[in-house]
């Protein structure tokens, strides 16, 4: 069990380091794009479409850091009340809200998934530059789905934890 848990945390990281990766490629392409733009608008020049290809590379950014934050604990967490209970108390609740978390970000990841083959189905495209965007609609998904995986995942340590079965 403890090799089957740790297989999954393992390409749960690896997942997650992509994701990374496509992130800060993308928040490289939107600083270059803006900051282009911004000296170019001295020479009134500006980019046509700056602004969608930047929001499309700002949807990118933050689907590729949901898993990530996740996994390191990076997010904020408020413990007032949990502070206070046992060591195990405090493990079955940090369970649970892993479960409550990962079926939030699944329901998220599913209907903006939907959302995606709306677009892509109606042909839908960007309304300045004429571009197929249901490909960002689904990128967006399937960070939401990593979230997701790594909630649950966390979960599931909590609760071999509290079983006993995974030592800390």
């Amino acid at each position: 069990m403890e090799h089957l848990f740790v297989g999954l945390k393992r390409a749960n990281r690896l997942l997650n380091k992509f994701f990374m990766i496509a992130g800060g490629v993308a928040v490289l392409a939107l600083m270059s794009l803006a900051t282009g733009n911004v000296m170019l608008r001295i020479f009134r020049l500006p980019y046509s479409g700056a602004y969608e290809l930047i929001s499309f590379l700002g949807a990118v950014v933050i689907a590729s850091a949901l898993g990530y934050t996740q996994m390191r604990h990076d997010h904020i967490i408020v413990d007032i009340i949990t502070e206070r209970y046992s060591e195990k108390a405090a493990e079955v609740v940090e369970g649970l809200a892993g479960l409550v978390m990962a079926i939030f970000f699944v329901l998220v990841a599913w209907q903006v998934w939907v959302w995606g083959v709306k677009i892509q189905v109606s042909g839908e495209v960007s309304e300045t530059l004429k571009v197929v965007y249901h490909p960002y609609v689904f990128f967006l998904s399937a960070g939401f789905a990593a979230a997701a995986l790594t909630a649950l995942l966390d979960c599931v340590r909590d609760l071999l934890l509290y079983a006993g079965v995974l030592k800390k």
